[in-house]
């Protein structure tokens, strides 16, 4: 099914927040937005009463769930991991890797490659890593931490198109890197860096504009040099990448970003490892113990934290409590401002011309039903 209408739900998108509203989907995508009903013979109804529509989520930062990880190099993970995250409402998914030599990525690339695109859309992977500090390598192998390599990117994207990579901008070459990786369509993005004000500014002239998991394993915000931190919130233009668990960042600093950056520049992630979806218990991360207890996550030694469990309905439910925004801003952090991080055309907002991806979640944000280019993928109701 690509054809419905989806009949008398609250409509939020960015800048709509409209009750009793009908959504017409027509070859995959949307077709027409009334605020009355829209007649059409033999097209599925989609009941919306006491739901919420909202653009698909989309989850640019995302290492595993269901204990698979991504780098497992597992075609059965990959199947499992991107049907399972239709049930967050992620509807668009970057698989994420981790710092390990260019084998392991390589085999994790050609499992993605496999992928036949019948869950969420998987439209590249996000390299964390290799090419980050040594010094902050937070749950990352320090082992296998190495140079910026622009020749190692070309081979893995020749296995499955690199959309996005998070490395370190003061490393040697990390400058030159960002330019190399935007010719190339894909975005360049900086943390688990020390980058000192000034390292950063070199590579922002040379086209960075986005900083993953933001506040996390990057130098923080200082009166003498304002770090990484402090260049998010000065720089409008810069995409931040939140992890809203509520314990990777404090709800206050929450408030803070929202407040200075606004939702059009800040992107919800979840970081997920593979404990996400699962009981408490040992799991690990790109070969190293992690402990989880009561959702978090955290390494075996030394406890630093480990990814999260976080699921993406969950990480919007969170920002909705805590600032208090309204829900038709906040909805851009969930999916559009992601898509225009990322330059992916035509996902991120519940209007004619657009991909019909969207979720339908109930009035605690759980989610009901996650349509992926007219298809109902999930459905829980």
């Amino acid at each position: 099914m690509n054809s419905a209408i989806i009949a008398n739900c609250r409509l939020v998108s960015p800048g709509v927040d409209l009750e009793g509203a009908y959504i017409l989907i027509e070859n995959g995508k949307v077709a027409q937005v009334s605020a009355s009903p829209i007649a059409k013979e033999g097209v599925a109804v989609i009941d919306g009463a006491g739901l919420t529509a909202m653009p698909g989520f989309v989850d640019v930062h995302c290492h595993g769930r269901n204990n698979f990880d991504f780098c497992d190099g597992s075609e059965e993970g990959v199947e499992v991991m991107a049907k399972n995250k239709l049930a967050e409402g992620v509807t668009t998914l970057l698989p994420t890797t981790l710092t390990l030599p260019e084998e392991e990525l390589a085999a994790a690339l050609k499992s993605i490659a496999s992928y036949k695109q019948n869950y969420c859309k998987i439209p590249g992977v996000h390299l964390e890593g290799p090419f980050i500090n040594p010094k902050c390598t937070g749950a990352q192998n320090p082992a296998y931490v190495r140079k910026p390599d622009i020749e190692e990117v070309k081979r893995l994207n020749a296995i499955f198109p690199v959309k996005k990579i998070t490395f370190a901008v003061e490393e040697e070459g990390g400058a030159e890197l960002v330019g190399e990786l935007l010719s190339m369509g894909i975005t360049p993005s900086c943390t688990h860096s020390a980058a000192k004000y000034p390292e950063f500014m070199a590579a922002y002239n040379n086209g960075l504009r986005n900083l993953s998991h933001f506040c996390n394993q990057m130098s923080p915000l200082h009166h003498r040099d304002i770090g990484l931190v402090g260049a998010g919130l000065l720089h409008s233009d810069v995409y931040a990448e939140l992890i809203c668990d509520k314990l990777h960042i404090s709800p206050a600093m929450i408030q803070l970003v929202f407040k200075v950056k606004g939702p059009d520049h800040v992107v919800l992630i979840t970081d997920a490892m593979r404990a996400a979806g699962m009981p408490d218990g040992e799991y690990s991360l790109g070969g190293l113990p992690v402990i989880v207890s009561e959702g978090a996550a955290r390494l075996k030694e030394g406890g630093a934290l480990a990814g999260s469990t976080l699921q993406l309905a969950v990480a919007v439910k969170n920002i909705s409590e805590v600032t208090g925004l309204p829900l038709k801003e906040l909805v851009k952090s969930s999916s559009l401002s992601a898509a225009n991080a990322l330059g992916l055309q035509g996902i991120g907002k519940v209007e004619p011309g657009y991909a019909a991806d969207i979720v339908l979640l109930d009035k605690d944000f759980n989610c009901k039903v996650t349509i992926v280019d007219g298809e109902i993928r999930y459905d829980a109701r």
